[in-house]
């Protein structure tokens, strides 16, 4: 996992093993053998490398793109939870992993918000309109 992110996101970021390694503070023999998955960078190491390629260190060491439809390692604070199916009356079930990021619990009331260029967003109602209040008041001038 490690190695495999590891080579992803360098090639992703146009770096060489070099370029890596110098951001990094190590030789280049170090980065190669951390991508052939001979040895492992330390911890401070990797929270560094975490930080140059804009990913969680949990990310960075554990994600496994066969489970996220193939795709590579999301930016830090991004997620794909996978697809879900919409039923006949237009319901989907929100996946158990973003109910917990984002505390959703049964009961709460959702907001559904379109862009029809960019696409749609759902959020906790009382999230929204904490965010509608703070505009109000700003164009306010209070």
């Amino acid at each position: 996992m490690f190695r495999d992110n590891l080579i992803q996101m360098r090639k992703i970021h146009q770096l060489t093993q070099e370029d890596v390694a110098e951001k990094v503070g190590v030789s280049r023999q170090a980065v190669a053998k951390w991508e052939s998955g001979d040895t492992v960078p330390d911890l401070d190491k990797c929270k560094i490398l975490a930080d140059l390629f804009g990913v969680s260190l949990d990310d960075l060491a554990n994600y496994e793109s066969k489970d996220n439809l193939g795709l590579g390692v999301p930016p830090k604070g991004k997620h794909l939870f996978g697809m879900v199916t919409v039923g006949d009356k237009g319901q989907i079930v929100i996946p158990a992993k973003a109910r917990k990021i984002f505390n959703i619990s049964a009961g709460d009331q959702l907001v559904v918000l379109g862009d029809e260029t960019q696409g749609m967003a759902i959020m906790k109602a009382q999230d929204f309109l904490t965010l509608a209040n703070m505009v109000m008041k700003i164009q306010d001038g209070t």
